[in-house]
């Protein structure tokens, strides 16, 4: 990515984190305007970061880090954002992975979950016009059959994009349905295929069954699909976002997470403290509903854009 483009990411992405970042720099600003850094600033301070769901892990070392370097002095809150982007950068570092696209495994599958309403569907089309753009070519299946919105919005995507796309009427079987994809994308020797999937948290048994349905028939094909399993998430549901990674990751084994709607949160902290708990890749962010809105994952512009750093 050149330069003036990277930079126009980052602008983006900061708006996009506004709401995030105005409420840690309001917070951070009202603590510190009128003392030292006393045993009392230092607890609210730590309440605070808890607070924008950055987790308890990076609030209490943001504030014993403070504690150690800065205790009974003046600070200004531009020197505590900057401390606090860097405890962030670090612990995101690890886990700012870019999508392992193997080159050798054609196509490649990536089985796409989430609860409905995350944005699983538009995150396909937007991860295919990516890779349509990079020269790959795409095969979308639209596997998440009981929407009927979710198969047209799919077949939007694709006249966009130009990759093909394997639907069925409403109510037709899932794993029979990527079966049929799969082998269609090794017939026409595709690069990359996105599976969509249903996402009706509200009964885990049924969504279970289906779901590992759906890994049974791709693996009959090939025992390691899906090569990949991308769990988008609503950063828009805060710490409900916890127990989401917890359900798909023991019915499908997630491999990388997408976060979703950072632009629509105070709380875009939560990336923090989920990637802390999982350990798992955080592939792509998205701040807006432009295709262009979803990204690979940047450690350091994020920790900058949620505090509001240039």
């Amino acid at each position: 990515m050149s330069e003036s483009k990277s930079g126009g990411w980052f602008q983006r992405l900061k708006r996009g984190l506004q709401r995030s970042s105005s409420r840690l720099s309001e917070g951070i600003a009202g603590l510190l305007t009128k003392r030292k850094l006393d045993d009392a600033t230092l607890d609210q301070l730590e309440e605070l970061l808890i607070g924008a769901d950055l987790g308890v892990a990076l609030a209490g070392e943001v504030a014993a880090n403070l504690r150690r370097t800065r205790f009974d002095q003046e600070v200004t809150p531009d020197e505590v954002r900057g401390t606090l982007a860097a405890e962030i950068a670090k612990r995101l570092a690890g886990a700012a992975r870019p999508m392992p696209l193997d080159g050798t495994t054609r196509p490649f599958v990536v089985l796409v979950v989430g609860v409905n309403g995350s944005g699983k569907t538009t995150t396909i089309g937007k991860l295919a016009k990516q890779w349509r753009d990079e020269g790959r070519s795409v095969l979308m299946a639209a596997g998440d059959t009981f929407r009927a919105a979710a198969v047209e919005q799919l077949k939007i995507w694709g006249e966009r994009t130009g990759a093909a796309v394997v639907a069925r009427e409403t109510g037709a079987d899932a794993a029979a349905l990527a079966f049929e994809a799969y082998e269609r994308a090794r017939s026409e020797n595709i690069d990359v295929l996105l599976i969509d999937t249903a996402g009706r948290l509200h009964n885990k048994a049924d969504l279970m069954a289906e779901l590992q349905k759906v890994q049974r028939a791709l693996r009959k094909i090939d025992p390691t699909a899906p090569h990949a399993v991308l769990l988008v998430l609503d950063a828009t549901v805060g710490q409900n976002a916890h127990q989401q990674v917890e359900v798909f990751r023991g019915m499908v084994g997630v491999t990388g997470l997408v976060m979703t709607k950072l632009d629509g949160t105070a709380r875009g902290g939560v990336l923090v403290a989920l990637a802390e708990k999982f350990g798992l890749p955080i592939h792509f962010i998205g701040v807006g509903e432009g295709a262009d809105d979803l990204r690979p994952f940047d450690a350091d512009a994020f920790a900058r854009g949620i505090v509001g750093l240039d």
